[in-house]
């Protein structure tokens, strides 16, 4: 009686171990929902990964509030890609040598140091992406501030590039010369944590920036590469035929012709039928969303639910812990208990139960 994410264990890991195999300092992304899996889960996987001799030294965390649930599966450092605020909560104080902080403003690293002097830390430099980090100035800057602590732990420079497609080369080149005129002091080699390069553009950039270490920030590619190794179901709870006029559900709708309602497992609370903006801006996309808009309008939306592989629409919108579809009279009918297959958007759903084999 549940939502289930079904993963075939072999297919997946193999696949877990084939992305780490091809990207040299990997760092795992561990977030919000675990994409799917929840962060206990992806922490252990992490640490599956380095035990296996895999180059995964860093696991990277969304927020400080994230840490615990991964602090106690995995047994590596900790990058937390929000950057540093004065007001962030504190998190266990054992773990202050294993968690790497990311700063994005001049007067926060001024703070940190001052509350944390051996605070180990990323500097992130803003990107097109225009989300966090500083300018090249303010880089300079908190160069010449760190040149004069004897104290340090600069763990090397962020950047957070834009999903749309292109070639990032030539921006992150232009950055990367922001920070080397910085002269930041690095403990060691520079290192560059990156998120959102192609396989190809990581090798050039290795290739043309040979003294510094490229640590990748890898979460979707990861975890979700493979969909084939993933199938989401639901159970059907219950199975209700209808003439055209009969009324049903919270808003006393009517049935638009015969058919069957059915009554199946997933809900709100698990994130059905709750969208994110998708951003997308071609003529295709725009034409769909208009489609969608119009069946809203007159009570028909279309639902994740398939059932002999064609998606089947809403009887009304989904409950907090299960959903009502409309089947038409002719198609096959489930019967109670039946599974039923379900896309979703991984990053934005909870599952009842994740079965790994």
């Amino acid at each position: 009686m549940s939502l289930t994410l079904t993963v075939d264990g072999p297919r997946w890991r193999a696949h877990l171990e084939s992305v780490a195999d091809a990207h040299p300092g990997i760092v795992p992304v561990a977030k919000g929902n675990g994409y799917g899996f929840t962060l206990g889960r992806l922490a252990r996987k992490a640490q599956w990964l380095r035990d296996r001799g895999h180059d995964v030294t860093t696991l990277a965390v969304g927020t400080y509030a994230e840490i615990p649930e991964v602090a106690t599966r995995w047994n590596g450092d900790i990058l937390v890609l929000t950057p540093w605020r004065p007001f962030v909560e504190p998190f266990d104080p054992t773990l202050t040598k294993r968690v790497i902080h990311t700063v994005s403003r001049l007067a926060d690293l001024d703070q940190l140091l001052t509350l944390a002097p051996t605070a180990r830390i990323v500097l992130e430099r803003t990107t097109s992406m225009q989300r966090h980090g500083m300018s090249a100035r303010e880089l300079w800057e908190a160069g010449e501030v760190l040149r004069r602590r004897d104290d340090i732990r600069l763990e090397g420079v962020a950047l957070h590039l834009p999903l749309a497609q292109g070639n990032h080369l030539g921006e992150v080149g232009r950055l990367l010369n922001d920070y080397v005129a910085a002269a930041v002091p690095e403990r060691g080699a520079p290192t560059l944590w990156v998120s959102h390069l192609t396989d190809g553009e990581l090798e050039t950039l290795r290739q043309q920036y040979p003294d510094f270490v490229a640590r990748p920030r890898i979460g979707t590619q990861l975890w979700l590469g493979d969909r084939g190794a993933l199938r989401v179901t639901a159970t059907v709870l219950d199975v209700h035929p209808v003439e055209r006029g009969d009324a049903f559900g919270y808003r006393a709708r009517t049935a638009p012709k015969s058919g069957h309602l059915l009554v199946v497992s997933g809900g709100t609370a698990h994130g059905i039928g709750l969208e994110a903006p998708t951003g997308e801006s071609t003529i295709k996309a725009r034409a769909a969303t208009f489609a969608r808009g119009g069946l809203d309008a007159v009570g028909f939306v279309r639902s994740p639910y398939s059932i002999d592989g064609k998606q089947r629409l809403f009887a009304e919108p989904p409950h907090m812990q299960a959903s009502m579809l409309f089947l038409p009279s002719g198609a096959r009918v489930p019967a109670v208990g039946d599974r039923i297959d379900v896309r979703v958007r991984y990053t934005a759903t909870t599952f009842d139960r994740v079965d790994i084999s």
